[in-house]
């Protein structure tokens, strides 16, 4: 099979290199899929910049999702076999033509659904089912800010806070993406750059507190979202987005992570707050039911079009550098692909 290996950390460019790699054979509960697309996600430019601590050693094969076809089935697959088109969650591996997953992370998807919207279904709306469905409940009227809100994971938890009628702000990190966070619901677009975030949020909000928080920036953004927090509010942290940095280096991680502050569990008490962290592959280390549950949700919205995921970009696989350097830059909308 041909897979695009990352070969060393850092920059994107002479990150990665097209090998050869023998075919992936399916043990117990496995199967091996021929893969029409994989889809990229930030843990995967973290895992890149040495930032993602779950990450094997290199030489390594990213990946979290494809589309394509089973090629083989292992035992205890259930009903799962060969040529049935599929949306997969990949442990890593999923850069690759050939890709290996558990069953428990493997749903059919209808031919005539688009490809690339498949693979936004499984980690990034499988992801934010889980956050927004399961971890919280939201209600209609609950004022709900979504970090990032214009990227993949972003675009889902807009769509899933519409469903429950609730009042969504959503943050972006550059005015030229105001409009088009408008454009998929958002109901107070705000701009993080060159602006004091709290003093922003106060503007737009009129002084009124938020009830869920979801964050997948981390850092300061968390210290400063917890004080904007109501009593009963929630915030669930996604990801550490502001640790990447072109030149990754010891001391702006200790400074990034410092800046989280130190909430004390005492002060959540006294002011009945809730922080809530979310690793999917814990999840599907632990409880794979759930895995299944909420991948099967989100397919099953997707294709009777109640979720609508927005396609950012498809790139070849001679350019995944291309690929991870526009999702690095944070100037994409929606999913980004690669196409085998």
């Amino acid at each position: 099979m041909k897979a695009a290996v990352l070969v060393r950390k850092g920059d994107a460019r002479g990150a990665f290199e097209l090998q050869d790699l023998p075919d992936p054979v399916p043990g117990q509960g496995e199967i091996t899929i021929n893969v029409e697309l994989s889809g990229l996600n930030f843990a995967d430019v973290l895992a890149r910049l040495g930032l993602y601590r779950d990450a094997p050693p290199l030489p390594l094969v990213l990946g979290y999702e494809v589309v394509g076809r089973i090629g083989a089935v292992g035992p205890d697959c259930g009903t799962l076999s060969p040529g049935t088109r599929v949306v997969a969650m990949t442990r890593f591996g999923g850069y690759a033509t050939r890709a290996l997953a558990r069953s428990y992370g493997v749903v059919p998807l209808p031919e005539e659904y688009d490809g690339v919207k498949g693979t936004a279904l499984a980690t990034q709306f499988t992801t934010a089912w889980f956050a927004a469905e399961e971890m919280v409940r939201l209600h209609e009227g609950d004022r709900v800010l979504i970090h990032s809100a214009a990227g993949g994971l972003g675009t889902a938890l807009v769509q899933i806070a519409k469903r429950h009628g609730c009042t969504v702000f959503g943050s972006t990190g550059t005015p030229e993406k105001l409009d088009y966070l408008r454009s998929i619901g958002v109901d107070k677009a705000i701009c993080l750059a060159g602006t004091n975030f709290e003093q922003e949020y106060h503007r737009v909000a009129e002084g009124k507190l938020l009830d869920v928080i979801f964050d997948p920036i981390g850092g300061s953004f968390t210290r400063k979202g917890l004080r904007l927090l109501g009593s009963g509010g929630r915030m669930v942290c996604l990801g550490v987005s502001a640790m990447v940095s072109p030149k990754p280096n010891l001391l702006r991680s200790l400074r990034s992570v410092l800046s989280f502050g130190f909430p004390h569990p005492i002060v959540l008490i006294l002011q009945s707050k809730g922080i809530i962290g979310i690793n999917m592959l814990r999840i599907g280390e632990t409880r794979p039911e759930v895995i299944q549950r909420c991948l099967r949700e989100c397919v099953t919205r997707g294709v009777a079009g109640e979720f609508q995921p927005v396609v950012g970009g498809v790139f070849s696989a001679q350019d995944v550098a291309k690929a991870h350097e526009a999702l690095e830059s944070r100037k994409t909308k929606g999913k980004l692909a690669i196409r085998w």
